[in-house]
């Protein structure tokens, strides 16, 4: 039996965390995002969305697939 695909998302980053709070910066480090432009795939689950609408202002989200 072929294994399920997981949801995954695209998360980059296209705003800076200099003169933010210290939680979005760590929740973009949490993400695997530290510098402008950066991209990750990451799994689609409730807690990354959790972080990402934190950090909403601060990221793009694409779906991968």
């Amino acid at each position: 039996m072929a294994a399920k695909k997981k949801p995954m998302l695209r998360v980059t980053q296209i705003g800076s965390p200099i003169a933010r709070a210290e939680v979005q910066r760590k929740t973009l480090v949490g993400l695997g995002l530290n510098k402008m432009h950066r991209s990750r795939e990451l799994e689609d689950t409730p807690s990354v969305r959790g972080m990402i609408n934190k950090v909403s202002h601060l990221v793009k989200v694409e779906d991968v697939g």
